[in-house]
């Protein structure tokens, strides 16, 4: 306040005297004009009264100096110097005679426009005081740096400058922050000195500078931001008078927002730069060196996103960040998806989630569906489950009981403890009904915006990258689609699938989404979903140990959907059907694949007991098996043997050993034939098979191939010696597939 006040004094004391200046200068023209409009007198009428008294008359005599009072009447004696032209040699009053022409010589004496000067620079003196006009301003122009250059140094004393640059730039950063964390509300105006340093010019060190204020900030703010948003002041709030720790927080405060906005818009202009690619007047950043600059303020930003989702202008910061997702440089979009990911995960209210989704969408809507992938796929949150809410979870605050209260407590007391436990429990109901509500609300709005998104790609851009993108996300999030949509969306993903455009993980992700759908709140509808299934059978044997090996976990969430959770609307043929070809899938993928496949295998035999028909040798009915045929219900399973089951006995992998030999033996729950009671357990879970025996095939290869080779010193056997170069050639073949 004090410092306002003082500043409107000194603006009211410029105003007054540049007010007074210019009434003076005005009196001063006025006077000037009336001497220069006065019509002269031939000069014969000049002897009836004197020149200098005529002449002296009309001049201002309060405002001239003596002598240049006597300068002006010697003047006056001589012609009429304030209108004649002096450089002309005619009579000083001789009028033009009509008719006359002006020649040319006239014309070159007229006066010309100036030429222009360029504009310079100019620094403003102390004014001087005059008694006529007051106040007289002074300014000069600002001289040009001519810096004489100075010897021209070696390599090795360039490098020891620079080094000895940085090393005082380090020092003074480093007490800076130090003084900062050490006092945050004391040491507030060090942030901004701090701050300053992100303007570094000297070539030598700027770029390094740069880069190591800004992390040095980012890990400033991370630290002495507070756990709450600040609000700015009311005037109310502003004008009453608070005490002097209250105000120090709210100067603090004041402060502490001021620089961290002043922050991010540096880091911000960074980034701009770098992308237009500005060239700055000050060379002390090269425009090559922009990109790494830009880089550091990119991953500054990210983590200010993740590490601060409640503070101020955190919309501004996901404004900043979702773009860059879609950047063509690998290392920034990896940086920025990675960041968002972090921030959904963490996020607990909705707040963080709704304003990026929102983002997400105008993105993707702005650039015609033409992003990458990775945009879409940081949707895949799980504090989207409106269903699943933590507060149902939390632990519920216990209250005394009677026996309790009489024991420990007199009877006002408990008169005042039961009052007061009543006006909690009226306090936890209410607080927890509002969260809750509220927190339902943003997850219902983030989940319509992302199915706005979905539905938009599958109308609009079938067509487009993102089309892998939007089915893994329906397929997550399926269950949670009202129910008006499902027979729509149905069409569309039956449409897609005959169609032919789509690759086999897009497919398994169609099938996916389906019957989500049907085994949620679908099951209402009436419809058929036989063509996911023959798809889904004809889409099994494109799988390989090659690349699409780790595709078998979508296979193995589709069949428990589809078989093991439909186990009523599944027909036996159709049951046996996917049992004989998962078997023949199993002989062509690496050990954890093949592992899940049979110990899903396990639990449709378990599902459907009929199944162990496949475990005999003789034919159930007429008819041949059909293993081309891509319809499971016509392609008479009942008439074929799980024959792959004995050579996976023999495999490599001792859990496959272990599961075809339990299968082989009708997969029984106790007996010799059991499983262990780890895997038994662990049966229920079947991807917990397919990630925990994920492993590198090519160093399991080498190892098994070593103790293959021990194992035919030891026993030297022929017979064994076969086997082995048999698993031996067997391993070779899977190693280059695997590479291929």
């Amino acid at each position: 306040v004090k410092l306002d006040n003082k500043l409107k004094n000194r603006q009211f004391k410029k105003e007054s005297t540049d007010k007074k200046h210019r009434k003076e200068q005005k009196k001063l023209r006025a006077a000037i004009k009336d001497a220069v409009l006065k019509t002269p007198l031939p000069l014969e009428r000049y002897k009836k009264r004197p020149e200098e008294e005529e002449f002296v008359e009309s001049l201002p005599m309060d405002m001239m100096e003596e002598d240049d009072l006597e300068q002006i009447k010697a003047m006056a004696q001589k012609a009429s110097f304030l209108t004649r032209d002096l450089s002309s040699s005619g009579p000083v009053h001789a009028k033009k005679r009509k008719g006359e022409q002006q020649g040319p010589e006239s014309y070159e004496k007229m006066p010309r426009k100036m030429q222009l000067t360029e504009e310079k620079e100019v620094i403003h003196l102390l004014p001087i005081k005059d008694k006529i006009r007051g106040l007289i301003p002074q300014s000069m122009e600002k001289p040009e740096d001519e810096a004489m250059p100075g010897p021209a140094l070696t390599p090795q004393e360039q490098l020891t400058l620079r080094t000895q640059k940085l090393t005082n730039r380090k020092l003074r950063i480093a007490s800076l922050g130090s003084d900062i964390l050490s006092d945050p509300t004391t040491n507030i105006k060090k942030l901004k000195e701090l701050r300053a340093m992100l303007m570094e010019t000297d070539p030598y060190v700027a770029v390094t500078v740069r880069k190591l204020v800004m992390v040095s900030l980012m890990e400033v703010f991370k630290d002495i931001v507070p756990s709450y948003r600040i609000r700015p002041l009311t005037e109310t709030e502003k004008a009453s008078k608070v005490k002097k720790e209250t105000q120090q927080l709210r100067e603090f405060e004041e402060g502490l927002v001021s620089q961290y906005k002043f922050y991010l818009e540096n880091l911000e202009q960074t980034v701009k730069d770098w992308k237009q690619k500005k060239r700055k007047r000050s060379e002390a950043v090269s425009l090559q060196s922009y990109r790494g600059l830009a880089e550091v303020a990119i991953r500054c930003i990210c983590e200010l996103l993740v590490a601060l989702p409640h503070f101020n202008f955190h919309n501004n910061i996901i404004v900043t960040v979702v773009p860059l997702m879609n950047d063509p440089v690998k290392r920034v979009s990896d940086m920025c998806c990675e960041a968002v990911k972090k921030l959904l995960k963490q996020d607990k209210q909705g707040h963080a989630s709704l304003g990026t989704v929102k983002v997400i969408s105008g993105l993707v809507k702005s650039r015609n569906y033409d992003v990458r992938p990775e945009v879409l796929l940081c949707l895949r949150i799980k504090e989207v489950e409106v269903k699943k809410d933590t507060d149902d979870t939390a632990p519920k605050k216990k209250f005394m009981n009677y026996k309790d209260k009489k024991k420990n407590l007199s009877r006002m007391q408990r008169k005042w403890k039961k009052a007061e436990e009543k006006l909690e429990k009226e306090l936890l109901e209410a607080e927890a009904s509002e969260s809750k509500d509220k927190k339902l609300k943003l997850h219902t709005e983030t989940l319509n915006i992302v199915f706005l998104i979905y539905f938009r790609i599958l109308k609009k851009a079938q067509k487009s990258i993102l089309l892998p993108s939007v089915l893994e996300g329906l397929a997550k999030f399926a269950h949670l689609i009202n129910l008006e949509f499902f027979d729509d969306l149905l069409n569309v993903l039956q449409h897609l699938i005959q169609s032919g455009d789509l690759t086999y993980r897009e497919s398994l992700h169609c099938i996916q989404t389906a019957f989500n759908i049907l085994s949620g709140q679908g099951d209402v509808l009436n419809i058929d979903p036989l063509n996911f299934y023959s798809h889904l059978y004809k889409t099994l044997l494109k799988l390989n140990a090659g690349a699409s090996n780790d595709d078998i976990s979508i296979v193995l969430r589709c069949l428990d959907v589809m078989l093991t959770k439909r186990r009523k609307q599944v027909t036996l043929q159709r049951a046996l059907a996917f049992v004989k070809r998962l078997s023949t899938l199993s002989l062509h993928t690496l050990p954890n694949a093949t592992v899940g496949i049979l110990a899903s295998n396990r639990t449709l035999m378990h599902t459907f007991p009929k199944c162990d028909i496949l475990l005999d040798n003789e034919a159930q009915g007429s008819g041949v098996f059909l293993p081309e045929l891509d319809e499971p219900e016509y392609c008479n399973p009942q008439n074929t043997a799980l024959w792959e089951l004995h050579t996976l006995k023999r495999h490599y992998h001792p859990v496959v050993r272990r599961f075809a030999t339990h299968l082989c033996a009708g997969a029984p729950s106790e007996g010799s034939g059991a499983l262990i009671v780890q895997l038994a357990r662990s049966q229920l879970l079947l991807l917990q098979f397919f990630y925990k025996y994920s492993y590198n095939p090519r160093v399991c290869m080498v190892m098994k191939i070593l103790e293959k080779s021990k194992e035919i010193q030891a026993r030297k056997s022929f017979s064994n010696l076969i086997r082995i170069s048999i698993h031996v050639i067997y391993l070779g073949t899977v190693f280059l597939l695997s590479i291929k």
